[in-house]
């Protein structure tokens, strides 16, 4: 058993190492974050299963705290309102449960971070669609993999895996990380 706990740590440590490669993009998110919330916007978020649960953590990290006490900051997960999820996934579809909320409370120059390990998530992917035709910036987290997902969205962030807990370690991480960066902004008072 230490074998295997040890050799999961290896590739957890080696994966975070790769990640590195994608700075670049974090970067310009937590930039596009930091904008939109200048502007008077809000970060949106979507996923499913994990990716919903990173979704509402992320969310309550922007809308809450993360480390300092400062000003609550307008974030939403789309993955909380099982009632709306719901009625629309009975009344419209389970492809249309986040596109359908965000036509309802996005607003142009929001920020949409959508989240899936796969890239191929019909209600993500359908999130995505509406959200450019609304002039909502996309910002996705996925995996390695190449996806319907990085072509559609404005920027991508890919976890360097196609193993979905290995992404979804790495996703959260990339989350707080822009959380972090997103909160120095405001102790700088530049939100």
């Amino acid at each position: 058993m230490q074998n295997i706990i040890e050799n999961y740590f290896e590739k957890v440590s080696k994966n975070f190492i790769h990640l590195k490669n994608q700075s670049k993009y974090i970067e310009a998110a937590s930039e596009k974050v930091i904008q939109s919330l200048q502007n008077g916007n809000k970060i949106i978020f979507c996923g499913n299963g994990g990716s919903a649960g990173d979704s509402q953590h992320l969310a309550a990290e922007l809308m809450g705290r993360y480390k300092v006490d400062r000003k609550p900051l307008p974030a939403i997960a789309l993955t909380v309102d099982t009632s709306a999820i719901t009625a629309i996934g009975n009344d419209y579809g389970y492809e249309n449960v986040f596109s359908r909320q965000l036509k309802g409370i996005g607003n142009k120059g929001d920020v949409l971070i959508s989240i899936s390990t796969s890239g191929k998530s019909e209600n993500v992917l359908e999130a995505i669609k509406e959200a450019k035709k609304m002039g909502i910036y996309v910002v996705s987290l996925t995996g390695i993999n190449d996806s319907e997902m990085k072509k559609i969205s404005d920027l991508t962030i890919s976890a360097q895996s196609n193993e979905t807990n290995h992404i979804q370690e790495m996703h959260i991480a990339i989350g707080q990380l822009i959380c972090g960066i997103v909160e120095n902004a405001v102790i700088e008072n530049k939100i």
